[in-house]
């Protein structure tokens, strides 16, 4: 599949890329956007509890609920397009 992302995609490839803790900066630079952008994601993520955000540094986490998302867009992705997405599942 070609073109741009769509918002359920930027949230995947943030949730996939969170798995370890990351911080604000490192996630808008690994998926491409801008910081107004990446905080309104963030903010989405966090309201549905599938991120939770650790420490006095602020390092965002994928909790089970994102694990569960991420393993039920895999395979909704994969039974779509019959290929892997183009990003990169750290």
């Amino acid at each position: 599949m070609k073109g741009r992302r769509t918002q359920y995609e930027i949230y995947w490839e943030i949730l996939v890329f969170c798995r370890e803790q990351r911080t604000f900066t490192s996630i808008i630079n690994r998926c491409d956007m801008n910081s107004k952008k990446g905080q309104e994601y963030l903010k989405f993520l966090l309201g549905k509890k599938y991120l939770v955000v650790e420490g006095e540094r602020k390092l965002y986490m994928t909790t089970a609920a994102g694990r569960e998302y991420i393993s039920l867009f895999n395979g909704l992705y994969q039974e779509l397009f019959n290929e892997r997405p183009g990003f990169k599942l750290s």
